[in-house]
C-alpha cells in the first residue's frame, strides 16, 4: 500500500505447466513497471496499452503466447498512485509520492531517487522542497521501500527468479541501462546491456519511425553542451572522456537496484515520448501511438530473452493477432480496396512507360 493507504495495482500475466507432479524450477519472471514520477501519464498509459495487447493476443499469436509461456509478466501501471491522483486533482506536474518530510509545506519522496544501491542524498538531502528529494535514508520512499520487499518475497517465497525489468518513464525517447549512479563506473555486463538496448530502439523505430537514443543512463541525465565545448574527436586525448554536469542525482534508482542488488540480468529505463515539444504535457493522440512502441519494445525485450536476436526473426506480432479478429466482410472489402489501388499503380507505371516510348521515338526522328 501506499503512503495515503493506496493500493499499488498490478497484473500478473503469464501461462503455467498444469504438470504437478513435476517438481518446478523458479519461474523466469519479468517486471514492466512505471509511474514512479506521477506527472509521466504517458508511462502509465503504454504499460495499460502493452497489458491489454498481450492479454488479447494470447492463443492468436505465436510469439505473444510463447512469452506468455515462458515468463510470468509483471505490469505495474503506477508505482506512486497517490503523486498520480495528485496530478489529476490538484498539481498535474507533480513528481514525487505524497509521504510527509521534515518540513511541514513540502511533501513527497523521489522514489526513484529512494532505493538503496549507492543513495546519496547529499545534493537535496537539505531541501525537501527539491523534486529529486532522495529523503534522509534509503527507502524512506514507502512505495519504494514495499515495492522492493515484494520483489524480495517473490524471489524467497513463491518461486519467482526476476531476467528482465523494465522501468517506462518520460520524456526524451531514449532507452538506457545501467548505471544511473556514476558515468565512471561501468557495468560487468556491459556488451550485453547495449546489444539487446540498441535493438529495443530499432524495434520502436520500426513501429512508428520514432528515434530513441542508447546510452547510459548517467549520461542520459547530463546537460545538454554548448557548442563552444564541442572540441573535434581528434584534438582530445584517448583516456579523456568530457563528463558533462548532472541535470539531477542518480544515485538510488530502481534501475541500478535491480541490475545490481538483485543481480537481474537485463535492466532497463525507457523514456518514451516525446523530445520537448510537449514534454509531460503530451497531447492525447500520442497515447496509442507510443503505446504501439512500448509494445514493440517489450515484445522485442522477451523474444531476445527467448535467444531470437534479430528482428527480422521475429514472427507475426499483435497487429497480425488484431488482423484475425476482424469480420470476413471487412477483411474482404479491405482486400478489394488494396486490389484497386494495385491496379491503379500498376496503370500509372504502364502509362509512364507509354509516355517514355513515345517520348524516345519522337527523338529518334
Amino acid at each position: 500500500m501506499t503512503y495515503e493507504g493506496r493500493d499499488i495495482p498490478a497484473l500478473r500475466v503469464g501461462v503455467h505447466p498444469t504438470n504437478s507432479e513435476k517438481p518446478s524450477s523458479p519461474r523466469k519472471t519479468i517486471i514492466v513497471a512505471g509511474g514512479s514520477h506521477a506527472r509521466e501519464w504517458i508511462s502509465t498509459s503504454s504499460i495499460n496499452y502493452v497489458a491489454y495487447s498481450f492479454i488479447t493476443a494470447y492463443g492468436r499469436d505465436k510469439t505473444i503466447t510463447k512469452l506468455l509461456e515462458k515468463f510470468d509478466w509483471i505490469f505495474i501501471p503506477t508505482l506512486n498512485p497517490d503523486g498520480y491522483v495528485y496530478t489529476w486533482e490538484t498539481d498535474r506536474l507533480w513528481r514525487k509520492n505524497r509521504q510527509q518530510t521534515a518540513l511541514r509545506f513540502c511533501k513527497g519522496v523521489d522514489l526513484d531517487r529512494s532505493y538503496g544501491f549507492e543513495w546519496d542524498s547529499d545534493s537535496t538531502k537539505s531541501n525537501p522542497c527539491s523534486e529529486s528529494f532522495a529523503g534522509e535514508h534509503p527507502f524512506e520512499g514507502v512505495e519504494a521501500q514495499r515495492f522492493a520487499n515484494w520483489v524480495r518475497n517473490e524471489t524467497k517465497n513463491n518461486n519467482a527468479e526476476f531476467v528482465g525489468f523494465l522501468d517506462f518513464h518520460s520524456y526524451s525517447q531514449q532507452v538506457l541501462y545501467p548505471y544511473s549512479y556514476s558515468c565512471t563506473s561501468a557495468p560487468p555486463s556491459l556488451e550485453n546491456l547495449e546489444e539487446l538496448a540498441i535493438g529495443l530502439a530499432k524495434a520502436i523505430r520500426v513501429t512508428n519511425g520514432e528515434i530513441y537514443g542508447v546510452t547510459s543512463a548517467c549520461e542520459g541525465s547530463v546537460a545538454i553542451p554548448r557548442a563552444k565545448d564541442c572540441q573535434p574527436r581528434q584534438e582530445k586525448s584517448k583516456d579523456e572522456k568530457k563528463l558533462w554536469p548532472r541535470m539531477e542525482t542518480g544515485g538510488g534508482s530502481a534501475l541500478d537496484w535491480f541490475y545490481h542488488e538483485l543481480r537481474v540480468s537485463y535492466a532497463y529505463q525507457i523514456k518514451l515520448r516525446d523530445t520537448g515539444s510537449y514534454g509531460f504535457l503530451l497531447p492525447s493522440k500520442n497515447i496509442v501511438p507510443t503505446g504501439k512502441e512500448a509494445f514493440s519494445a517489450v515484445q522485442y525485450f522477451g523474444q531476445f530473452l527467448l535467444g531470437n536476436k534479430g528482428i527480422e526473426k521475429s514472427e507475426p506480432g499483435v497487429n497480425e493477432a488484431a488482423e484475425l479478429s476482424k469480420p470476413e466482410v471487412v477483411k474482404k472489402e479491405e482486400k478489394e480496396e488494396w486490389a484497386l489501388v494495385e491496379k491503379e499503380q500498376v496503370e500509372d507505371i504502364d502509362a509512364n512507360r507509354s509516355a517514355d516510348f513515345e517520348l524516345r521515338r519522337r527523338r529518334r526522328r
